[in-house]
């Protein structure tokens, strides 16, 4: 069967002869679901009908999902450990999936920006430094602490994960002032906005899918996957007059420094305050595919796995 074939059915179980490319299909509904160790009773018609609205999005939206698996095998890497040191717990990695997409150049409308796409304010708030040659919004490890910074707050509030959830969607304020009004504790007993409403199902289905994506008819190869890429680190301590002579020095392009750093919006950096940076200087041979090394962070995202071993 061809990949187009099983992307265009994306039916969990389904045998090859039962699937009609020009068709499509409902997705068998669970009678729950956990996320981060918290069950959500999907026997309930209105939080069955929601899971299904997500579910259904997510696995007809062939190309965004794919590509944020691949990305997975890039960011997950990065992510886990940072959470696992701060005790947050791992389902909580699907914020930045649905968030970004796992794009680390993400910049919302309304001024959000990098894979946990944080508001200048908040991101402030959250130990990141952001002015105009440095935004720390856009780089993975700090911004990913910060926002474990942000959700023990909300889990220290709220003892809950899906109230922490919400309210890194929509603010603390917000989802404190609305479990008053509404007196209830109950994330799922919460009328909110759409957004924030559909946010926990769009979490929990992501989890389902990047778990066991080819029960949902996503096939991918370990080639398919992007690769991480190597570094070595750089400390810089004073100002960089330029940021294209420190690449060339380095023996890269002034592209490659900021595919590297995104975290550096300018030119130039003054660094009045003489921070200590560090700064990514890609290894050459990890910027180019080679099919002999591939890494698979999850064994369960590709087909051909034991193929590689």
């Amino acid at each position: 069967m061809t990949l187009l074939c099983c992307l265009l059915a994306v039916v969990p179980l389904a045998s090859q002869n039962e699937m009609n490319p020009a068709s499509s299909y409902a997705i068998p509904i669970p009678a729950q679901a956990v996320f981060c160790g918290q069950k959500v009773n999907l026997v309930r018609l209105d939080l069955r009908e929601r899971f299904d609205r997500e579910m259904l999005a997510m696995n007809y939206m062939h190309s965004s999902t794919l590509q944020i698996i691949k990305r997975a095998n890039r960011y997950f890497p990065v992510i886990e450990p940072i959470l696992k040191k701060n005790g947050i717990p791992d389902d909580m990695k699907y914020l930045c999936c649905i968030e970004s997409a796992l794009n680390p150049k993400a910049l919302s409308p309304s001024g959000a920006a990098g894979l946990w796409q944080f508001m200048p304010g908040t991101a402030r708030e959250n130990g990141l430094v952001v002015n105009d040659q440095i935004d720390e919004r856009y780089h993975i490890e700090k911004e990913t602490q910060a926002a474990c910074e942000f959700m023990k707050e909300c889990y220290e509030l709220y003892g809950d994960w899906f109230l922490t959830a919400a309210a890194y969607n929509a603010g603390k304020r917000r989802i404190t002032a609305e479990l008053e009004r509404q007196q209830t504790d109950d994330f799922f007993d919460l009328w909110l906005s759409e957004e924030t409403s559909r946010y926990i199902f769009r979490l929990i289905t992501m989890k389902m899918v990047l778990e066991h994506p080819q029960s949902y008819g996503f096939q991918l190869k370990s080639a398919d996957l992007y690769q991480p890429v190597a570094y070595r680190e750089v400390s810089v301590q004073g100002s960089v007059p330029d940021w294209t002579v420190f690449a060339r020095r380095h023996g890269i392009s002034y592209l490659q420094l900021k595919e590297a750093n995104l975290w550096l919006r300018d030119n130039q950096l003054d660094n009045t305050q003489h921070r200590t940076y560090h700064v990514r200087i890609p290894v050459k041979e990890s910027l180019f595919f080679d099919a002999a090394k591939l890494y698979v962070h999850n064994p369960a995202w590709v087909t051909d796995y034991e193929k590689k071993r």
